[in-house]
């Protein structure tokens, strides 16, 4: 794949403050890199410091003057979301991108968060349903622009209303895709509240496509001690320039939904090949997976959840 060609351009971010989940590794660690090389203050809450420190030196590396640093997060515990949100308040730093990266994907058994929701759905949604709560008054302060990272599993599936934490039947697949679908419900309705309420923020939904990042690889943490299957072809492919990305263009629609000048809020961003699991990113059509009247019952069901209330 010829990277220069799916590149894009970032206009100048001096000035704003980012932050970013999932910013340790990956297209998270790029999207990252993108924005402190564009001039913006880059805030990278991580789960694990050794591997955000080893993050920080890479970006470090590649843009000598960036403003990086780091905070604590585990997405999947409330408290720590809670901590993370009472620190920024604290700090009083507007924030003008929220770019909500980080999750998890198909562990091989169901496992919980320390809320006691199933963890995809805990981490994936849950966790960054908090966090934008939380920070609300700095968002509205920024005029933020509030990019969730969906995935194209989420053109299928459903929620599960019925048993939203899987105890019954758990499959991960499945959890997963509910997962994701609820991530991009999320955002849809955050422009829609936000417009109705005038809060000055603008939301919207990407997704990367598909590229060899290191959500299907080995994760002992997830009780996956090998690489999978997938993950592996996925890899092959992407080294072929076929059908999928790779890490360097699955970070870009995330990046042109949060700083692209024409790009809006209540919209999808993602890769423009068919398929839409490589190439360009671009915007593409709503999946029919995501209906309104769904949206406005997660953001009550999220609420109860999670203890946290936009108001």
């Amino acid at each position: 794949m010829d990277r220069e060609r799916y590149d894009i351009a970032i206009g100048d971010l001096s000035g704003r403050r980012a932050v970013v989940t999932g910013a340790s590794d990956g297209m998270g660690l790029g999207i990252a890199t993108e924005l402190a090389g564009a001039g913006a203050e880059v805030i990278m809450p991580v789960r694990n410091p050794r591997k955000g420190a080893a993050a920080l030196a890479t970006i470090r590396s590649r843009v000598p003057a960036a403003a990086v640093s780091l905070r604590e997060l585990e997405l999947s515990s409330l408290d720590s979301v809670a901590a993370l949100g009472a620190a920024l308040m604290e700090e009083g730093e507007p924030i003008h991108v929220l770019i909500n990266n980080a999750g998890v994907m198909t562990p091989p058994s169901r496992q919980v968060t320390a809320d006691g929701n199933e963890l995809q759905f805990g981490t994936n949604h849950l966790g960054h349903f908090a966090l934008v709560g939380r920070l609300l008054p700095l968002l509205r302060a920024g005029s933020a622009r509030v990019t969730t990272q969906s995935s194209v599993a989420a053109r299928r599936g459903t929620i599960n209303w019925a048993d939203l934490n899987w105890e019954r039947g758990y499959d991960g697949m499945r959890a997963y895709r509910q997962s994701k679908i609820a991530c991009a419900l999320f955002g849809l309705e955050l422009d829609r509240r936000s417009s109705a309420a005038s809060w000055g923020i603008t939301s919207n939904v990407s997704h990367p496509g598909v590229a060899p990042t290191a959500l299907l690889a080995a994760r002992p943490e997830l009780g996956r001690r090998r690489d999978t299957r997938s993950v592996r072809m996925i890899r092959w492919l992407s080294a072929h320039s076929l059908i999928v990305g790779t890490v360097e263009s699955a970070k870009l629609p995330a990046l042109m939904a949060a700083t692209a000048p024409d790009a809006v809020g209540g919209r999808l961003y993602g890769p423009q090949w068919p398929g839409r699991l490589g190439g360009p990113p671009g915007r593409q059509n709503l999946w029919k997976t995501l209906r309104t009247d769904d949206a406005a019952r997660l953001w009550t069901v999220s609420q109860e959840m999670t203890g946290v209330r936009f108001e």
